[in-house]
């Protein structure tokens, strides 16, 4: 076998370069660097797959865009980043709008219409095909944000501290809430809601200052630890699913290529179902431990008390409709939605 024969100078000098070039565009600066600011805590399940979204949009983009997700309250409150986007201090968010229903009603009927949805799949088909994404657009684009895309927790579970088996049992519960339809909702159902911020609810239950909270899905209250004192979690939730709004500065979105507005739409369409379903396969993880528990009572509202409930929040979304025009045409938007498939 004949010996390989060194490389020329020249050669060299090729490889050298292609290398060097290589080097360079790999360390070039993306073209778009962005902070979003989430409404949750670093660490949370949900935090993650947002994180999991930024990386996923940098490799569909060929590294042209970064996205820097911070959690809840790192560059300003929760209720304040529609505020930041709008303003240039964030350029981005992943959040519930219910937050911004000081600012106009129809964001906690877009954002949390409870009551509505038995199911995170139902709502993105609304959001998608029902013209809910339309709505929202037209509610925020005055606000200098555009959506990208909605996407959703899944149901919300309901720790609390004493058993609720029936509307009745909420007469007097302290209950954490965000302010809008939510609270309104529990309100009027015989509970006493607290307004308090997310990052509140552990030491809040756990002191007694409230007795059960509206806050998120059954695998992050008991990773959390809030199953050791509000041990009468009902699972599958009975009220919230939350939107998740993904949202850009509308100057930054209008002066996007077209390439690249696909590319985020796309992911987010992405980031969507694999929330929906990550975040049930937790649940079911979660539920499974928490029944090996004896100290833990999950409880499985009935039918009959679930038809309850959403007959009162039936009666708040018609209120809430007479707020604003914004309201009705979300009003009649959704109910027409369920109506035609058969889910009012």
């Amino acid at each position: 076998m004949p010996l390989l024969k060194p490389l020329s100078a020249f050669a060299l000098k090729g490889i050298t370069a292609a290398l060097l070039g290589t080097v360079a565009l790999s360390a070039q600066a993306a073209e778009y660097e962005w902070t979003f600011q989430t409404s949750e805590t670093a660490g949370e399940p949900q935090f993650e797959l947002k994180k999991a979204w930024a990386d996923n949009v940098n490799t569909m983009s060929g590294g042209r865009i970064e996205i820097e997700i911070l959690p809840v309250n790192a560059v300003v409150q929760a209720n304040q980043t529609l505020d930041a986007v709008q303003s240039g201090i964030l350029q981005g968010h992943l959040t519930d709008p219910s937050y911004f229903s000081g600012r106009d009603p129809a964001f906690g009927m877009l954002g949390n219409l409870v009551g509505a949805w038995g199911d995170p799949l139902e709502f993105l088909e609304y959001m998608n095909h029902g013209g809910g994404e339309k709505l929202y657009n037209e509610l925020v684009n005055p606000y200098g944000v555009q959506l990208i895309g909605a996407a959703a927790t899944g149901l919300e579970s309901f720790p609390s501290t004493r058993p609720i088996r029936t509307v009745e049992d909420l007469e007097g519960l302290k209950v954490r809430a965000p302010e809008g339809m939510v609270y309104n909702i529990f309100e009027k159902a015989g509970a006493a809601p607290v307004n308090l911020p997310g990052s509140e609810v552990y030491t809040s239950l756990e002191k007694g200052v409230i007795d059960a909270a509206d806050y998120t899905v059954f695998s992050t209250n008991h990773s959390q630890g809030l199953h050791s004192f509000a041990n009468y979690p009902n699972y599958p939730g009975f009220h919230s699913l939350p939107m998740v709004s993904v949202s850009l500065n509308k100057e930054i979105w209008d002066g996007l290529p077209e390439d690249l507005q696909s590319i985020l739409e796309t992911s987010v369409d992405k980031l969507a179902y694999e929330m929906v379903f990550e975040l049930k396969k937790l649940d079911l993880e979660a539920v499974a431990e928490a029944r090996q528990d004896p100290e833990i009572e999950l409880i499985d509202m009935a039918p009959e008390e679930r038809a309850k409930f959403r007959n009162i929040a039936k009666e708040e979304w018609a209120a809430w409709a007479e707020r604003s025009e914004m309201n009705r045409k979300v009003y009649d938007s959704v109910v027409e939605f369920l109506q035609a498939r058969n889910l009012m």
